[in-house]
């Protein structure tokens, strides 16, 4: 019999994520009424926001109905709108909790929220039992399925009802024991511009483990719309998107400004709805030059956003749109050194080569390795830290590109005095294309990410281990 006067309470059970929610049931001489599902009060009480697209009932018209052990790669809210069930769910996923059992007696004041490849199934105990769930995907041909046998031993669910005494379907009872189960895997993550240098500071970092999921430009090309269909993207949890148009001088182009603009804005918001549309996470990197440079201090996440050029503009519009994605990380960072040609290489060869080159000392910042970005990605994600934008970039004092190179030279045992500061100005008085003007302060705050568990190494550190 319905109990009815409950209050919405959520308990968890023996299986990660598989929770037990008390539901409250009014009623009368008329009947009874219940909120089945009612999002604000029942993720204030502790269930995920799963987002619902899909509610099925089915009726089962017997005692001793009995169904499953299904899992599917989407999440179910499960309840009874009439009569009442014996539920029972068995873990299916990859991880240490696969095999864990839990069962439950379900009536219309009960319900379950049942995670993503978690088994279920159920067993009517009165007649007249309507069944209800909602989940939060469609049905698809290409999704991976998992299922496991009703009277697997290892599993020893204590059926209400012995199994060989109620009507089974012939394709339930030809599911596999436990043994022969195919574990549902997690959900995957996609990591874009693969072949870059953040991209493949990411890879070192993160492995090649089979939950990762590394793209090159060749592979999606966030320049061409197509890619909006490349992936099943219900089967991602997050997009960390590493690739950008980056050429700053180049944009300032009229080729290179369509390029630009085509990657880092219309690629950007093609991301952005595939994000919000499958409830994705998106993690995006951002850079200092959606800023000036003119503030007098160090630039906090919720500075205005002032660029100057072309590259500046299209980062900054990025970052607009990625900020309209319920799940967001937005990575600002600065000075951005890696694998491959860069500033640091290029000052070490001069030394060595013996040339004494000139270098702007009037734009000021921290060089960011890539490896200090790859970290500060994977700990906002594994800590779940609070969406938003984040500062990520080396820490210490920030100093001119003259002083850089400077302590470039006295690192590889040159003497830094062969170098000549000179104004941005005349660094490119000569120069016979067109050049992006520059911000001329880049320091960027690091309170944030540090209240959020990460502290970025100092950048000049960095330098010296990246030398070595």
């Amino acid at each position: 019999m319905t109990e009815f006067g409950k209050a919405l309470t959520v308990t968890e059970t023996a299986i990660p994520g598989l929770l037990l929610a008390d539901l409250p049931v009014h009623g009368d001489s008329r009947g009874w009424f219940k909120e089945n599902w009612q999002r604000e009060k029942m993720v204030a009480a502790g269930l995920p926001d799963f987002g619902p697209v899909q509610n099925n009932i089915s009726f089962n018209d017997a005692i001793g109905t009995t169904r499953g052990i299904h899992a599917e790669p989407w999440d179910k809210w499960v309840s009874v709108a009439t009569g009442r069930i014996f539920g029972a769910w068995v873990d299916l996923r990859e991880g240490e909790s696969f095999g864990q059992v839990f069962t439950v007696e379900l009536d219309p004041s009960r319900a379950v929220f049942v995670p993503r490849g978690v088994g279920n199934a159920y067993q009517t105990l009165e007649t007249d039992t309507a069944y209800t769930y909602l989940v939060n995907d469609h049905w698809s041909p290409d999704a991976e399925y998992s299922f496991l046998n009703l009277a697997d031993e290892a599993s020893a669910i204590a059926w209400p009802i012995p199994l060989d005494e109620v009507e089974i379907s012939d394709k339930d009872k030809a599911h596999p024991r436990l043994d022969g189960v195919k574990p549902i895997p997690p959900k995957k993550t996609l990591i874009l511009g693969a072949d870059g240098q953040l991209g493949q500071a990411l890879r070192d970092l993160l492995g090649d483990a089979a939950e990762f999921d590394y793209a090159s430009r060749r592979d999606i090309d966030l320049s061409d719309s197509s890619f909006l269909s490349a992936r099943r993207w219900r089967d991602y949890a997050t997009i960390i998107n590493a690739a950008a148009y980056t050429a700053v001088d180049v944009a300032e182009t009229p080729e290179g400004r369509v390029d630009a603009w085509s990657t880092n804005v219309t690629g950007v918001a093609l991301l952005a709805r595939i994000a919000s549309e499958n409830r994705l996470t998106l993690v995006h990197v951002s850079s200092d030059y959606v800023f000036d440079g003119e503030k007098n201090g160090e630039y906090a996440e919720d500075d205005p956003l002032c660029p100057l050029g072309i590259y500046g503009q299209t980062k900054a519009a990025g970052d607009a749109i990625v900020a309209t994605v319920p799940h967001h990380y937005i990575i600002r960072t600065s000075w951005v050194i890696g694998a491959g040609k860069n500033f640091v290489r290029t000052m070490a060869s001069l030394a060595e080569r013996g040339v004494d080159p000139n270098v702007v000392d009037d734009q000021v910042g921290r060089l960011t390795f890539t490896q200090d970005i790859a970290q500060g990605i994977r700990h906002v994600l594994s800590s779940h830290a609070p969406y938003g934008v984040y500062n990520v970039s080396g820490s210490g004092t920030a100093l001119s590109w003259a002083d850089i190179a400077r302590r470039v030279f006295e690192l590889v045992g040159a003497d830094p005095s062969r170098i000549t500061g000179v104004s941005t100005e005349e660094y490119f008085a000569s120069a016979s294309v067109p050049v992006s003007p520059r911000p001329r302060n880049s320091a960027l705050a690091l309170e944030r990410i540090t209240a959020a568990g990460f502290t970025p190494a100092d950048h000049i550190d960095s330098l010296a281990r990246y030398l070595a």
